[in-house]
């Protein structure tokens, strides 16, 4: 009864000792604002590369609005600033990490798309999607 009785406090010690190491991992968000487009190259290089760089150990959703959906479209110039890598490369790396990339519906119906005239991987806005890409806190950035 005392090797029980003992058994039972080691393993009962052994699980207060590592209470963090027995729960699954919250990881925090991030969610990328880019409102600029093809005429400020560095604001929107910039986004793309902290998004980058942001997901390889966080969760990430890259918001593109008002002139940041001419980035996106399938017939967009490619964009290249400095050391940055280029914009189609970038969205390409993040697409392929299961970023979440969405443009503005509104915006892009103002500057005279639709959603078939994005790239691949680039999906229409979703509201909900801000709120549960991530299970963790979310972090806003803005460009």
């Amino acid at each position: 009864m005392k090797i029980r009785l003992m058994m039972v406090a080691l393993i009962a010690l052994v699980f207060a000792a590592f209470p963090v190491s027995m729960q699954a991992e919250t990881r925090d968000g991030v969610f990328m604002h880019i409102s600029h487009g093809p005429d400020d190259p560095h604001q929107v290089l910039m986004a793309l590369r902290m998004a980058e760089m942001i997901s390889q150990d966080k969760d990430a959703l890259v918001y593109f609005d008002v002139k940041a959906v001419e980035v996106v479209l399938k017939n967009a110039p490619d964009m290249q600033f400095k050391e940055f890598p280029n914009a189609k490369a970038e969205l390409q790396k993040l697409a392929e990490r299961k970023v979440i990339l969405m443009a503005c519906p509104g915006c892009l119906k103002a500057a005279g798309n639709t959603a078939a005239d994005l790239a691949a991987g680039i999906q229409l806005a979703d509201k909900t999607a801000f709120f549960t890409f991530t299970k963790g806190r979310i972090l806003s950035l803005d460009y």
